[in-house]
């Protein structure tokens, strides 16, 4: 008989979405342009697109900085407007120096300019946000799409963050429904019959990072596909990716 194939993972983009306008059903446009889904798979989207149907963008036109705003953009060489979004959707700003502000969002997450971003905005003078609750767009957008498919499928969101001690940015997981987030292997043995200790692996984020690499940046190509490997989606939404952010006081680094 021949050799079981070991697993393997399918990613591909769903290409010719049009552009996102503020209210726009995301689950019939991907439905659309991807009508091969199947029970299984996993739907990697960029949060732009779901800032953009959620409304979550702001015109710079409407923004007036805050006398804080104008002295950290003279600081770090920001426009003065964007720092006082920036502001507005940080809880804590932990530092702003080499042109960045390094910020805790309402979310937890830590991350650049709290995920305000001018990249891929709607308009010139535009910035996105991030989703209010990505882990609620992203049930949401599940719910959606299982009715519209009639398949069960799971949703990854996703951002570009950068990391302290490596250059690069990579995707993460910002929001997620139908998959567990976090493969707790602690407790089981190694080949060798070690107990594992500390093997706690953030698999949304490593999905999140390897659906990123069949994507062009450049092109409209916000979701990507991923089929098969060793995940399995489950009938719940779950925890969320909110189980991937470390609480403040776990922290050791500040």
């Amino acid at each position: 008989m021949p050799a079981e194939r070991p697993p393997r993972l399918e990613l591909w983009p769903v290409s010719g979405l049009p552009e996102v306008e503020p209210g726009a059903d995301l689950a019939a446009l991907i439905a659309a342009r991807e009508p091969s889904l199947a029970n299984g798979d996993i739907v990697v989207v960029s949060h732009k697109v779901v800032s953009k149907a959620e409304g979550r963008t702001v015109s710079l036109a409407t923004v007036t900085p805050s006398p804080q705003a104008r002295a950290l953009g003279r600081m770090v060489g920001k426009d003065p407007r964007i720092v006082e979004v920036v502001l507005r959707e940080s809880a804590a700003l932990l530092r702003a120096e080499r042109g960045v502000l390094i910020c805790r969002t309402h979310h937890g997450f830590v991350c650049a300019n709290a995920g305000v971003d001018t990249s891929n905005a709607p308009s010139p003078e535009t910035v996105v946000l991030l989703p209010k609750n990505p882990d609620a767009s992203a049930r949401r957008l599940r719910g959606a799409l299982q009715r519209l498919t009639g398949r069960q499928l799971a949703v990854v969101i996703t951002d570009s963050f950068g990391r302290p001690w490596r250059h690069g940015q990579q995707e993460v997981a910002l929001g997620c429904a139908g998959l567990e987030p976090l493969l707790d292997l602690r407790g089981e043995l190694d080949s060798q019959g070690v107990v594992l200790r500390a093997t706690l692996i953030a698999i949304a984020d490593e999905l999140a990072g390897a659906a990123d690499l069949v994507r062009e940046k450049r092109s409209r190509q916000p979701v990507v596909i991923a089929r098969g490997g060793l995940l399995r989606i489950a009938a719940q939404d779950g925890p969320g990716a909110a189980a991937l952010v470390r609480r403040p006081e776990e922290d050791l680094f500040r």
